[in-house]
């Protein structure tokens, strides 16, 4: 486990995303990535947390753009 605690920081966001509306938009998840990226760096304890909200948010009923976004961002930082 790495030394950074910003995907304790993602997760604590995420169950703001999923306990408003239950659903992900443009502008939750660029509040998560923002707090992914800033170191850098997405290590396998961040890309482990977004891995599994975008799982959550792919099982709901998100925007074309935003699953379009997920999926790259999967295939760029190797997100599972």
């Amino acid at each position: 486990m790495s030394g950074s605690r910003s995907h304790l920081d993602i997760a604590l966001a995420s169950i703001d995303v999923f306990g408003n509306d239950g659903l992900l938009d443009m502008a939750e998840l660029d509040r998560l990535l923002e707090l992914a990226e800033r170191d850098r760096v997405l290590d396998e304890d961040e890309k482990r947390v977004l891995g599994t909200i975008f799982a959550q948010a792919e099982q709901t009923r998100i925007d074309a753009a935003v699953a379009a976004r997920i999926a790259q961002l999967r295939v760029q930082h190797g997100i599972a």
